[in-house]
């Protein structure tokens, strides 16, 4: 065989190499931070429904303070 067939095939090698190489730590780097988002999401979302669950229970609490203001203005305005 031609040394320069040899060179190019042993070049073609090398270059299919490095780029699969490369794609593969890639996609490993890329999965990682997929994963790393997706715990920050989960984290985010847990805030919001904590966040909702109290918002709800501050409705409740209001509604419960003015049930009392009005039971003190009438007992005010019986004495």
């Amino acid at each position: 065989m031609n040394t320069e067939i040899v060179i190019a095939l042993i070049s073609l090698i090398g270059t299919l190499g490095g780029s699969l190489g490369g794609i593969v730590v890639s996609s490993k780097m890329t999965n990682y931070r997929i994963g790393q988002l997706e715990k920050k999401q989960e984290k985010y979302n847990n805030l919001i429904e904590r966040t909702f669950k109290l918002e709800e229970r501050m409705e409740v609490a209001d509604e419960k303070i003015k049930v009392i203001n009005h039971r003190l203005e009438d007992l005010e305005h019986e004495n």
